[in-house]
């Protein structure tokens, strides 16, 4: 039986890529598979390269043997599923083939439109105008924005202004997929469906928050866009940004889109800006150099397949940011991001400060505090440590771990952030993606530190492949007497 109760056409710009064939028509096949869409939604892919149907059917279904763990592919779904999919090949920049193509595809007037453009930015207005022009976005068509949107604030307003000419705020979803992620989600509701930790939720009693997303592979074939993006422009900017507005937010009149937006925004207002000398002391940027994970060699960024020899983009970023409000006043907010780390892993470290005075030896002070920690990656779940007796004479401590992660959860198969994010575009609930004044808040924020380092010349430092980034990193947090959290 289908969750949803909308019929829907959803088209897919940049449906050969390698996002679409990697993340968006595997999810969308999940959904299928778990009949949490309408049993006569259809999706329309659109290309430019000029594939028979029967060809692309054949791309797809090796992208979802490929994508997905083997339990979840069988032929029966695939033959269900693949009569959802049409393809459309078209050239998204020429007014005509939105008339002569497109239209021919969307044949079900009363069916919700969803547009979801998986292109680069600067496409967005084009698409949107000729869209417009063909009156395809009446009603309650919506469309999805892939990120990054723009390269700096200047570009995103210019990429906004122009989707706004032809598309109002309700009807406009940008995407951020971890913020469809279930732990991201439990997040909110351990703070504030629990007195126990909302109480505690601030300066007086947690001594400093850490945000990690590490990568083990290298730029792998993105090298054409990550040099130009880095991993200020495609990690910090977005994923770690909106990860430490869900950690920091006030507690929102209601569950509902813009109350929760409205939080979130106001977190980004009150970030401490970074500029000037506090750059270099704050901010730590890097590039991997040849290394070695799990004893295979591996390539420096500036060996890789289209990266420049001389590249200075860096693969790596640490900051130490501040928030200056009420609640988080002086408690800092350690965020990184990298390339060619040891782990995959994306964690949220909520570490409380000591106790006034401990009456027990401790012979790591800060290995013993207590932690409260929310792995959104590989595996899902969240932990809490506390200190225990260790069994036997006399009353020495040390820390346990307990898993506040449900049995029954560890078992279940938890949606892909996508299938979560997908759905609710279909559905029409904007709840999990971000509104125009975050995006441009967040910009806002970073552009002073991409301007610095365009200007000064400087270089980032570099890291051999396999290790936890460059030095720095690990002197941002000894400045301050803390570790990062690095037990993955």
């Amino acid at each position: 039986m289908s969750d949803s109760t909308n019929s829907f056409e959803l088209i897919l710009f940049g449906a050969a890529g390698d996002l679409s064939l990697r993340k968006l028509i595997p999810s969308l096949y999940c959904l299928h598979l778990d009949q949490r869409i309408h049993p006569e939604g259809r999706i329309i892919a659109v290309a430019r390269r000029d594939y028979e149907r029967s060809d692309f059917l054949d791309i797809v279904k090796k992208a979802l043997v490929k994508h997905l763990n083997k339990d979840l592919f069988n032929e029966e779904t695939w033959t269900s599923f693949s009569k959802r999919l049409s393809y459309a090949q078209m050239d998204i920049t020429d007014p005509s083939s939105y008339d002569t193509t497109l239209k021919h595809f969307l044949n079900r007037p009363e069916a919700a439109k969803i547009f979801y453009l998986a292109t680069h930015s600067d496409m967005y207005g084009t698409i949107c105008q000729h869209l417009y022009s063909h009156q395809m976005l009446t009603g309650d068509a919506r469309v999805v924005l892939e990120k990054p949107i723009g390269m700096d604030y200047q570009s995103a307003v210019n990429v906004c202004k122009e989707v706004d000419k032809y598309c109002n705020e309700e009807q406009i979803y940008r995407i951020d997929h971890y913020l469809g992620k279930e732990t991201v989600q439990n997040l909110l509701a351990l703070r504030f469906a629990n007195s126990i930790f909302e109480h505690q939720w601030n300066q007086r009693y947690i001594d400093h928050i850490q945000i990690t997303i590490a990568e083990t592979l290298g730029v792998e074939q993105r090298a054409g866009f990550y040099e130009s993006a880095g991993a200020m422009r495609d990690m910090m900017q977005n994923h770690l940004l909106q990860l430490l507005c869900m950690v920091a937010m006030e507690p929102p009149a209601q569950l509902d889109a813009e109350s929760i937006r409205d939080e979130k925004v106001k977190v980004l207002k009150a970030l401490k800006p970074i500029v000037g000398d506090q750059i270099n002391a704050n901010v730590v940027r890097g590039q991997y150099q040849e290394g070695s994970q799990h004893g295979q060699p591996t390539l420096a960024y500036r060996q890789e397949p289209g990266v420049n020899p001389h590249s200075d983009t860096e693969t790596f970023v640490a900051m130490k940011v501040e928030i200056d409000n009420w609640r988080w006043a002086g408690t800092p907010f350690y965020l990184r991001t990298g390339k060619r780390l040891p782990d995959r892993a994306c964690e949220i470290v909520i570490q409380f400060k000591e106790v006034p005075h401990s009456v027990f030896e401790l012979q790591n002070p800060a290995s013993m505090a207590n932690k409260l920690i929310f792995r959104l990656q590989p595996d899902d779940g969240i932990k809490l440590q506390l200190c225990e007796k260790r069994i036997g004479k006399g009353m020495s401590v040390k820390p346990v771990l307990l898993n506040l992660t449900a049995e029954h959860a560890r078992k279940d198969r938890a949606p892909d952030a996508y299938e979560r994010l997908l759905s609710d575009a279909i559905e029409g609930n904007p709840t999990l993606f971000l509104r125009e004044d975050e995006l441009l808040t967040a910009w806002q924020w970073i552009d002073p530190i991409l301007s610095a380092w365009k200007q000064s010349g400087s270089r980032p430092e570099f890291y051999h492949g396999g290790i936890w980034g460059p030095a720095a990193s690990t002197l941002l947090l000894a400045r301050d007497g803390r570790l990062w959290q690095e037990n993955h």
